[in-house]
């Protein structure tokens, strides 16, 4: 039998808040360009915030749906709560593809395929028949969905037009995103296997999950080094101050699972700190001039 946290499901824990960090540093990389290249409607930059916190707490509140159709032995109680945050996190993606169309109406139809892209990858994270985090995909569509698709949408938002600059720029930050999802996987491993949920490091093992993940902080050093020469900005180097964490993340990796509980947060407050640093560095930078 599968043994589930008995909090797991409540609304605080599902919801994850300190996950919405992810939607806060990429919608605010769009927005630090934006700001860069004399974008200066605020209120337009609220609602692309406003947007992308509710579409992360969508992504959140929907994400156990499939728990109560998979091998977990559940309660009454525990169902329930399931169900009441399926409901509201359908509420969230609702206002949130609300804002959207508010965005397609004063943009044009370029932003509408990219809701339309975005609200599909959301629901079909953890919903039947996609499902796409069983699969052993999910770090590898995050870092499009939430990462670049977050970035150059709230670019195009603020700016009503984008350009390949901009995907080039999110890198850095979306390689993040995927490696805070990695670490979520990293830290439920023998949750996971125990219940036969195939994320990419069931599939792959603990060990080479471990690999990606120092791979992915490699390429993210990689690609800050070769933005900063071809843009000619040596600010973008400064993300590279919360490399400072580095120490203790790695060192969770090679802990057992009580204590690797921390990984993700950690790894969640490298993102943090990478990305202020990096979106303020980016507000010194026009890329369309």
């Amino acid at each position: 039998m599968t043994h589930i946290r008995k909090d797991k499901y409540k609304f605080s824990q599902a919801l994850r808040p300190f996950s919405f960090a992810v939607a806060l540093i990429a919608c605010g990389a769009g927005v630090s360009l934006a700001l860069a290249d004399g974008g200066q409607n605020l209120s337009s930059i609220l609602l692309v915030l406003l947007g992308g916190v509710l579409l992360q707490a969508g992504v959140n509140l929907i994400n156990d749906y499939s728990d109560i159709s998979d091998r977990y032995h559940l309660s009454i109680d525990q169902v329930a709560a399931i169900k009441q945050n399926f409901r509201v996190g359908l509420y969230c993606l609702g206002v949130a593809a609300l804002i959207g169309l508010w965005f397609v109406y004063q943009v044009g139809l370029d932003f509408l395929y990219l809701c339309l892209v975005g609200l599909v990858g959301a629901l079909g994270y953890t919903l039947r028949p996609v499902n796409y985090k069983t699969r052993g995909l999910g770090v590898v569509l995050v870092f499009w969905l939430m990462g670049v698709l977050m970035v150059v949408g709230s670019y195009l938002a603020v700016m009503g037009q984008w350009n390949s600059s901009i995907i080039l720029l999110s890198i850095p930050i979306s390689l993040l995103v995927s490696l805070l999802l990695l670490s979520n996987e990293l830290r439920d491993f023998e949750a996971d296997k125990q219940a036969n949920i195939q994320t990419l490091v069931v599939r792959i093992g603990y060990s080479a999950g471990s690999l990606i993940y120092k791979m992915i902080i490699v390429c993210v050093a990689l690609s800050v080094v070769l933005l900063a020469w071809w843009f000619n900005h040596a600010w973008l180097l400064s993300g590279l101050l919360a490399f400072i964490f580095l120490p203790k993340l790695l060192s969770l990796l090679k802990a057992d699972a009580p204590e690797r509980v921390a990984l993700t947060k950690g790894s969640g407050r490298f993102l943090m700190a990478f990305g202020v640093l990096y979106n303020l560095s980016l507000l010194l930078l026009g890329v369309t001039a």
